[in-house]
């Protein structure tokens, strides 16, 4: 049987994140019966002609008063409209739509015009890793995850940044016609059906320094140019010339995470920096990192970033 794809459009929209899912079910009818096709529906509100963020025009087969209420998938992509803008008339479609609709979901930014339209709520839910605080702080109610390529909650689905894309439809096309399939199309657009680890692996562990010269800042500050030296929060508090106890509170609320945890994040991302830059043996890496060993950096990468120092590399560096 058909299924329906319904995909939305609007101004400074990502043009990968429209093109990537298209073009996953557009290769998987190749391999389909006629009956059983994907029919793809692009959406767009008050103009059909819509420019994306790279300056290139695309136009939307309807607009949103002419579209069909409920597709089998239902789709919104990311991009600088999608948390810059307002979308009044769409997410008012839009939340009507989404719900006569078997699935529905966002792609990277897509999930700011879910919230908007008032879908997120108490919902697990993900985002490109560089707009995750600012989603989580928009829609408190979502129950927003990090370290996710792509979640399904019931109904919705949503996935990281920009290629993930690729990732949801490819998770789309498993449930609706099984696993052959799907890596059919992935081995048509070469790329590999289930990556190692999550958002983590791209995304920086350290939060920004802050931007004064607190006690926290400077031993925050201190941390990152002697990463190489062993720390404790007791040592840590005396170079912010505080008590162990209140030091490890402060730091708490003013960082969002421990001092320990802090550490941690800093010896992973100069770890990171290395393998990415560098040719140096893993024992040295892991001595500049301030891990001790390479067995302690490897099983630190492997809980944190769901892969091995020497994955690492082969992927960044």
């Amino acid at each position: 049987m058909t299924k329906t794809v319904g995909i939305v459009l609007f101004p400074d929209m990502l043009m990968l994140d429209v093109a990537g899912p298209i073009e996953v079910f557009s290769i998987a009818n190749r391999f389909l019966k006629p009956g059983d096709c994907y029919r793809i529906t692009t959406i767009a509100f008050g103009d059909r002609a819509v420019r994306c963020s790279n300056g290139i025009v695309v136009q939307a087969e309807v607009l949103g008063e002419q579209a069909s209420g409920g597709y089998d998938v239902l789709l919104v992509p990311g991009g600088p409209g999608a948390y810059g803008g307002v979308h009044g008339e769409l997410c008012a479609w839009l939340a009507g739509a989404a719900r006569a609709s078997r699935r529905y979901g966002a792609i990277c930014t897509g999930a700011f015009i879910l919230g908007e339209a008032g879908l997120l709520d108490d919902q697990r839910v993900t985002t490109h890793w560089h707009y995750l605080e600012r989603l989580a702080r928009r829609f408190p109610r979502a129950r927003v995850e990090a370290d996710k390529i792509f979640i399904a909650d019931g109904g919705l689905l949503s996935s990281g940044g920009v290629t993930a894309g690729i990732d949801l439809a490819l998770s789309i096309l498993t449930d609706d016609h099984g696993k052959k399939l799907a890596l059919d199309v992935a081995k048509v657009l070469l790329v590999v059906m289930k990556r190692q680890g999550g958002q983590a692996q791209f995304s920086p562990l350290l939060p920004e320094a802050l931007p004064n010269s607190s006690p926290v800042a400077l031993v925050q500050q201190y941390v990152i140019e002697h990463i190489q030296e062993p720390f404790s929060v007791e040592r840590m508090a005396g170079l912010a010339n505080m008590g162990a106890r209140n030091f490890a509170r402060v730091f708490a609320r003013e960082v969002n995470m421990t001092p320990m945890e802090f550490v941690l994040s800093a010896r992973i991302d100069c770890a990171r920096n290395l393998l990415e830059t560098s040719d140096l043996p893993l024992k040295t890496v892991a001595f500049r990192s301030g891990f001790g060993s390479t067995r302690h950096m490897r099983c630190l990468f492997n809980e944190r970033l769901g892969l091995t120092p020497v994955q690492y590399r082969y992927q960044f560096g």
